[in-house]
């Protein structure tokens, strides 16, 4: 489908959904890109603190973007755990493309953001646990990237995506959230189709 397409299609009430671990230990590590971003989008257009919310065990924040309720949500559980939360916020249907799910991506480089809808996970594992609990691939995603500006994959994968943003690399995030912050403002007050074509 093309993105112009869904764009006509969207709602009224959108939700931000950025994947993660729970917890102080996962703090700033790169697996946690998504819910930094999320948390950044949130501060900057003045939502509320993020409180539990035990239907979906998520950390949720409720504003407005122009004229449009969005929901901001952090799950509490996993990462590969992450659809339990997006199952209780949205109902499953053919399409969501008033979910948006942004998280950490091994294939891009740090700096590096990508906007699609409708993708295979890619071997994510909170994506695949999202795409089962709604039943379907067609929402937006933002990858965030999270690699070395070598392009060489660690030895230790697992170890290098729970490990903590280098200072150098946190001032590199910060921008990322920025640029995301202002993609998703545009995604929701105009259309996926421009915030793609502004932003990938």
């Amino acid at each position: 489908m093309k993105p112009a397409a869904i764009a006509v299609k969207m709602t009224v009430m959108k939700t931000i959904l950025g994947l993660g671990n729970p917890g102080p230990e996962y703090e700033n590590t790169r697996h946690n890109a998504g819910r930094m971003v999320v948390k950044y989008f949130a501060k900057e257009n003045d939502f509320p603190g993020f409180e539990f919310d035990k239907k979906s065990n998520s950390l949720v924040s409720e504003g407005k973007i122009g004229k449009v309720k969005t929901v901001a949500a952090l799950p509490e559980t996993l990462m590969n755990k992450s659809g339990n939360a997006a199952a209780k916020l949205m109902k499953p249907r053919k399409e969501l493309p008033d979910l948006m799910v942004i998280h950490d991506d091994l294939d891009l480089h740090l700096g590096k953001v990508k906007i699609s809808y409708g993708k295979n996970s890619g071997g994510h594992k909170g994506v695949e646990s999202v795409m089962r609990a709604v039943k379907t691939k067609n929402f937006v995603r933002i990858r965030v990237g999270i690699s070395s500006a070598s392009g060489r994959k660690p030895p230790d994968i697992l170890k290098f995506i729970i490990g903590k943003f280098k200072p150098e690399e946190e001032k590199i995030l910060k921008k990322v959230c920025k640029k995301i912050s202002e993609a998703l403002y545009t995604m929701i007050t105009e259309s996926l189709e421009k915030a793609m074509s502004q932003f990938n």
